[in-house]
């Protein structure tokens, strides 16, 4: 009697360990088809010159190149 005792107390365990597997997968997915996108330019912070974060990226700067003289 132990015996199959411990025998069903395997393949419940096992059933719960694969109807735990299934159900991770599932959200898995949801989780992937539900994504709003991890995309890099939306995850991009910014320095201004005073140091505040920003989501809009600084003018570029002209740099000032001095002509050579003659």
């Amino acid at each position: 009697m132990a015996k199959s005792q411990a025998t069903f107390m395997k393949k419940q365990l096992e059933k719960n360990r694969a109807k735990k597997k299934e159900e991770k997968e599932h959200r898995k997915q949801d989780r992937q088809q539900n994504s709003t996108g991890g995309k890099l330019e939306d995850m991009m912070a910014y320095v201004d010159e005073n140091g505040n974060i920003t989501s809009t990226p600084p003018e570029p700067k002209k740099v000032f190149t001095p002509q050579a003289r003659k």
